[in-house]
């Protein structure tokens, strides 16, 4: 494990291992790097940077953790820490939500794509918005969050894969909401109110990375409307569909995940060799 020290002097915690393009990896809320251990099969020919958000596994902090953007900035001096040049981001819900500011700043140059799983650009509803959540959830999560954390954690980590759970996901669920549970409660909240806050909707059109929009078919949170939305409002992006996946596809469906990255990863020109036509 590597330890990186933000700005405001939070130590930023991740792993770094293999050699090739290198996939930078951003979690979701509550989550850490371990919810990306099953694509370190990718190592074999990728270098894999796996984060710890802040205020989430081992990035802890004494300071708030601010919002969304202060993410963004923790990751954009990460990569620029390591030397990262011709990166795919892979950002799974709140990590979408950095990686777009990621996007839509100057580190923008070191990321050759972007994968973006099961994410929303705006996550509460309004008058003209109606492919995120309702104004009703999201405030009953912020009321669970403040009130029952362990309750909300342990719910959160059941909900995030598909549903009726079975042998295979039961397990993993039930880990998923012990991981959640040990998450600071102040963190949590203070970035859920920020995800709610925030319209990621007018940095789409600047974002002119290659993406892949992954979703899974049987998540509760998004629906293929919202995929499509993503498709439309970003200028090179694809969607796929990851038909027995909730909200999670890299846990539920790991090997497919994984080769779909490789995939995608193939059809990327090189920053280098795509610079050098111009």
């Amino acid at each position: 494990m590597g330890l990186f020290t933000a700005r405001d002097g939070t130590q930023i915690a991740f792993e770094d291992e293999g050699e090739g393009r290198p996939l930078v990896l951003l979690h979701g809320l509550m989550a850490h790097r371990g919810f990306f251990e099953k694509q370190r099969a990718l190592a074999d020919s990728f270098r894999l940077i796996r984060i710890d958000l802040r205020g989430h596994g081992q990035s802890h902090s004494d300071r708030p953790a601010g919002g969304v953007e202060a993410l963004a900035d923790d990751v954009e001096r990460l990569v620029a820490h390591l030397g990262i040049e011709d990166a795919i981001g892979i950002g799974w819900s709140l990590g979408a939500a950095v990686l777009w500011h990621v996007l839509d700043g100057p580190a923008s140059r070191r990321f050759a794509g972007a994968v973006v799983v099961d994410m929303t650009p705006r996550v509460m509803n309004d008058g003209d918005w109606q492919l995120g959540l309702s104004p009703s959830v999201c405030d009953a999560r912020s009321r669970a969050i403040e009130e029952d954390f362990g309750a909300f954690a342990a719910s959160a980590g059941a909900a995030i894969f598909a549903q009726p759970l079975d042998a295979g996901s039961r397990p993993l669920a039930l880990w998923a909401g012990e991981e959640f549970a040990r998450t600071d409660s102040a963190a949590v909240g203070a970035l859920w109110a920020s995800l709610v806050g925030e319209d990621f909707r007018p940095m789409l059109g600047r974002i002119r990375q290659p993406t892949l929009v992954v979703r899974g078919a049987q998540s509760h949170l998004y629906g293929s409307d919202t995929a499509e939305h993503l498709v439309r409002a970003l200028p090179h992006a694809r969607a796929v569909t990851f038909e027995r996946s909730g909200h999670a596809p890299h846990l539920e469906q790991p090997d497919l995940f994984n080769r779909t990255l490789r995939d995608f990863a193939a059809s990327l020109p090189r920053l280098c060799e795509s610079h050098s036509s111009h």
